[in-house]
C-alpha cells in the first residue's frame, strides 16, 4: 500500500513500525491526531495476514480513536498500537517488555492498554517498561475493570435512543436483542433485565448464554445468526464488529441500533442504510466511550463516581448528535462526526498559541 497516501487522506500524523528480534515483536503505533492532547488508545493482538493489514487497522483505529476521545469530552488525541501475533500461542513477557519500550520512547505522546487480544496481565509487564499505560488492575495502581463503565455507557445510550425514537427513555417493557455476550455484553444485560425490557441475547460461546439466563431466567435466546432476524425496537451489537452489512441490514426489524460494538458499520454506506430506513444508529464511538472517559479519567487522578456521571452523559451527548442529525437531514453517524471534528477544531486551535516550556 502507499502508506503515505494512507495517511494523508485521513490526516494521521505518525506511524511507528516497532521490531525486536529477540522477543519476535512485529508491532505499529499510530498516531492520527494530537490537537486535543496526547493520543490515547489501546493495544489490539491479532493474526493478520499481510503487513498492508496490520498497517490499515492501525491507521483506521488510531482515527477512530480521535473522534471517540473528542465525543467524550476528553483532553486526548487518538492512537492506537497493533501487535502482529495469535494472541493464544504469541504472548510472552519479554514481548510486552519490548512494546513498553517503544511506547516509552515517544515520552508520553502515545499512552496505552488493553483491546482486543490483549489483556491487563500483558500490560503489568509492559508497565516495568513504560509509565504511559491505563487501564491496570486495581491493586497495579489502575482502574480496574472497563467493561463496568463501558456497559454503564451503553445503558445509558440505550436509553437516550428511546427518548428519541420510541418517545420516552425508560426501558420497562421494551423488546432488546443483544447480539454478543462478553465483559459488556454480559453487564449490559444486567442493566437491561433490571430496568424491566425482554431481552433476547445470541452469543457464539453456549457457555455464555447459559450463564445469562441462570441469572435471568426470563431472558430468551436463539442462534447467532437468528439475533437479525428477532423482531424487537432495539437491536444492540456488542461483538465483533462490522455485523451491520449487506446480508444483515435488510432482515433487521428494529426501530434503533445501539450497542457496545467497536465498528458496527461494515461500511460507511451502511450508516446511510439505516438512516433512509428509519432507523435510529447509534454512532458506535460515541455509546461505548465508556472505556475511553476511564482510561482517561485513569490519567488524571481515577474517582469511579465521577467516571461513571461522565459515563452517564452518554445519554445527554447522544441527544445532541439525534439533534444534529436531524436539522441538517443527515445521518447520525455523520452528525457525530460534525460534532467532534467541531470541537477538534474549537479546542485544537489553542495549541497555536505559544506556552514556553516548564521548568
Amino acid at each position: 500500500m502507499k502508506i503515505f497516501d494512507a495517511m494523508r487522506e485521513h490526516g494521521h500524523e505518525q506511524l511507528i513500525f516497532c521490531s525486536d528480534k529477540k522477543s519476535k515483536l512485529r508491532a505499529l503505533i499510530a498516531i492520527h491526531d494530537t490537537s486535543l492532547g496526547p493520543a490515547l488508545g489501546g493495544c489490539r493482538m491479532w493474526p493478520y495476514k499481510t503487513e498492508d493489514e496490520a498497517i490499515q487497522d492501525a491507521l483506521r483505529l488510531a482515527r477512530g480513536m480521535t473522534y471517540k476521545s473528542a465525543a467524550a469530552g476528553s483532553n486526548y488525541g487518538g492512537g492506537k498500537s497493533v501487535v502482529w501475533g495469535d494472541s493464544a500461542r504469541d504472548k510472552t513477557e519479554t514481548l510486552f517488555r519490548a512494546l513498553g519500550r517503544f511506547v516509552q520512547t515517544l515520552d508520553g505522546r502515545f499512552i496505552t492498554g488493553t483491546d482486543v487480544g490483549t489483556s491487563s496481565t500483558d500490560f503489568i509487564w509492559a508497565r516495568a517498561e513504560t509509565k504511559y499505560v491505563v487501564a491496570l488492575p486495581e491493586e497495579f495502581g489502575g482502574s480496574g475493570d472497563t467493561s463496568i463503565i463501558t456497559a454503564y455507557g451503553v445503558w445509558h445510550g440505550i436509553r437516550a435512543c428511546a427518548r428519541f425514537a420510541l418517545g420516552a427513555e425508560s426501558l420497562a417493557g421494551r423488546t432488546v436483542a443483544v447480539q454478543g455476550l462478553g465483559k459488556v455484553g454480559h453487564k449490559l444485560v444486567e442493566h437491561l433485565c433490571e430496568e424491566g425490557a425482554h431481552v433476547t441475547v445470541t452469543d457464539i460461546d453456549p457457555a455464555k448464554v447459559a450463564s445469562v439466563r441462570a441469572a435471568h431466567p426470563g431472558v430468551a435466546a436463539v442462534a447467532p445468526d437468528a439475533i437479525y432476524d428477532v423482531d424487537c425496537e432495539i437491536y444492540s451489537p456488542n461483538a465483533l464488529g462490522a455485523t451491520i452489512n449487506d446480508q444483515t441490514l435488510p432482515r433487521l426489524k428494529c426501530r434503533i441500533v445501539a450497542g457496545g460494538a467497536n465498528n458496527q458499520l461494515a461500511e460507511l454506506r451502511h450508516g446511510d442504510a439505516l438512516h433512509e430506513r428509519g432507523i435510529l444508529y447509534a454512532p458506535d464511538y460515541v455509546i461505548n466511550g465508556g472505556g475511553a472517559i476511564q482510561a482517561a479519567e485513569e490519567l488524571g487522578g481515577f474517582n469511579r463516581d465521577r467516571a461513571l456521571r461522565r459515563a452517564a452523559g452518554i445519554h445527554g451527548t447522544l441527544l445532541r448528535i439525534f439533534a444534529i442529525a436531524r436539522d441538517r437531514g443527515i445521518p447520525t453517524y455523520r452528525a457525530a462526526d460534525v460534532m467532534a471534528e467541531e470541537r477538534i477544531a474549537e479546542v485544537g486551535h489553542l495549541r497555536l498559541v505559544y506556552t514556553p516550556p516548564s521548568s
